[in-house]
């Protein structure tokens, strides 16, 4: 692993992909910690801003052109920029169901799996997981390993969260 593909870059894309990690941890703190409270909003509106962030910031990024400048990834960015403002106005609304749900779409769609897409092959991303040589079949298992690891932790703190499971029981006496 090596940050000089990272250092490197345009600072378009240095803005890019320091937005989206710091925006990958916050939105993961705020969607596994309790609701509606004081930092709960805090959090909420320092990912959603850096959330505009990561998807403006991709419109000038073209390495990728499949239509002029453009490519079906700026379509996603325009995706997630639409369901950070539904996500805000249902939680003004207070209908915090459909919030709820346009915004854990949000992340997997706007940060896990479009994230995902930055480790192919020839991308600045593959370049800094896997150095410039690329990927060996040591280096695909341990990221591979590490992405199942991440997944099932988060699949597992989220089976926790929502089903209850974990909570203080209290009998009446």
């Amino acid at each position: 692993m090596t940050l000089d593909p990272i250092l490197h870059a345009s600072p378009i894309i240095q803005l890019h992909a320091a937005a989206a990690i710091v925006a990958l941890l916050i939105g993961g703190t705020v969607l596994f910690r309790r609701k509606g409270d004081g930092p709960h909003r805090a959090l909420g509106k320092t990912w959603v801003g850096l959330m505009a962030v990561v998807a403006l910031s991709s419109l000038f990024i073209w390495q990728i052109r499949m239509f002029g400048l453009f490519s079906p990834i700026h379509l996603l960015s325009l995706l997630t920029l639409f369901l950070l403002w539904r996500g805000v106005t249902l939680a003004r609304q207070h209908r915090i169901g459909l919030h709820r749900r346009v915004m854990q779409g949000t992340y997997l769609l706007g940060l896990v799996i479009t994230g995902l897409f930055t480790f192919f092959p020839g991308r600045i991303m593959y370049q800094v997981a896997f150095g410039p040589e690329g990927a060996t079949p040591a280096k695909w298992a341990i990221f591979v390993a590490a992405v199942l690891v991440t997944a099932l932790l988060a699949g597992a703190a989220a089976y926790v969260r929502y089903t209850g499971m974990g909570r203080r029981v209290v009998t009446p006496r």
